[in-house]
């Protein structure tokens, strides 16, 4: 779930009002306190709805998710930010926001493909790949090492340089390969995002991040809910494994009708997402006559502000609209960020023909 970006006129009293909502709504028994409770309060990010209705939950809990929510590690975090009237840095992107010199020269010759500069101010300065910055105000690219800049994603001037392959494998061989962590995060970057693809770099960056050692299956999940299916496929090939939510997402019926024989909740409902967002109707029949639940929030990896039936409204995806109000999805679910039912995401989705649909269940 996207995080909300602090005004630069925020107000702590406001932002504590906002907490005391949420607490109020989450002892109320609200479906979408109990959704953001589990995306933005670390230890309750697996606990069902009904586990949460057991669950006493403190103004310190709601505080905790607020901040979190707006991209704060803690209350006491955004508080300090608050009290600084510093705000965030939305404005500026994140090379601007970088405060390090050295790092910073780093990031400019990647962006041009300086080869030779590159690997000479990485030798100049050794632990520099190990290096990570701190971005505040976003729900990802929080802490990237000097790796993860080779995605562009977050877009900070949406190009990439042409030899940006071989510019990684100096950043890799510079140290980089010995970080599972950041490589893995390399791929979830790479694979998700759309400008290494419109670059035609994005499967040789993930060839080159598999080869030198990255878990394909860190990124399979991130490109599914971004429909970058090109790259889920080099995923696979470069051995993540199929499960459901993926069988579900690219169609491939044989195995998610094998997958269901002995299906899990929690994939069930991440194939419902993925596979509402991709237009892949007999799959969301499928989940749905399994038990998957058309009226409960996409888990967090497939748009956890929203609906699977407000994923397939938004993409214009009119066979698995149908199949998802046929299935019992409800049209009056509210999404997370906008305070929208599914015929206010009809109207403004663009599809003339999902809208009309939508409309004619809503009136009849």
């Amino acid at each position: 779930m996207p995080t909300k970006w602090l005004p630069a006129s925020a107000d702590i009293d406001h932002l504590k009002h906002q907490a005391k909502d949420l607490q109020a709504d989450f002892r109320a028994g609200k479906m979408s306190a109990y959704q953001r409770v589990r995306e933005f309060h670390p230890k309750l990010s697996t606990f069902s709805d009904m586990a949460m209705s057991q669950r006493a939950f403190s103004l310190s809990d709601a505080l905790l998710a607020i901040a979190r929510e707006y991209g704060y590690a803690s209350w006491p975090r955004l508080k300090a930010v608050v009290a600084q009237a510093s705000g965030p840095d939305a404005p500026l992107n994140h090379n601007e926001r970088i405060d390090d010199d050295v790092f910073r020269q780093a990031v400019d010759f990647l962006d041009e493909g300086h080869e030779a500069l590159l690997r000479k101010h990485l030798e100049d300065h050794p632990a520099l790949v190990h290096q990570k910055m701190q971005f505040e105000g976003g729900n990802y690219f929080a802490e990237p090492t000097l790796l993860e800049f080779v995605a562009e994603n977050p877009m900070r001037q949406s190009a990439l340089p042409a030899n940006v392959v071989e510019i990684a494998r100096i950043i890799l061989e510079a140290g980089a390969k010995d970080n599972q962590k950041a490589l893995n995060e390399t791929v979830m970057l790479v694979a998700s995002g759309q400008v290494a693809r419109e670059h035609e770099v994005q499967e040789p960056l993930l060839d080159l991040l598999c080869d030198y050692g990255a878990d394909p299956a860190a990124g399979i999940h991130a490109a599914l809910a971004h429909r970058e299916i090109a790259a889920v496929k080099k995923l696979l090939a470069r051995g993540a494994p199929l499960d459901l939510s993926t069988a579900s997402a690219i169609g491939m019926m044989d195995e998610v009708v094998r997958l269901l024989k002995a299906p899990d909740e929690g994939q069930l409902q991440l194939g419902l997402s993925l596979a509402a967002q991709n237009n892949r109707a007999e799959a969301v029949a499928a989940l749905l006559a399994a038990g998957a639940n058309p009226n409960r929030y996409n888990p967090p990896g497939g748009h956890a502000h929203c609906t699977p039936l407000q994923s397939a409204i938004a993409e214009g995806n009119l066979a698995a609209v149908k199949v998802l109000v046929e299935g019992g999805a409800r049209l009056d679910i509210r999404d997370i960020h906008h305070n929208a039912d599914a015929l206010v995401w009809a109207e403004h989705a663009g599809s003339r023909e999902v809208f009309d649909y939508i409309k004619s269940q809503a009136s009849g």
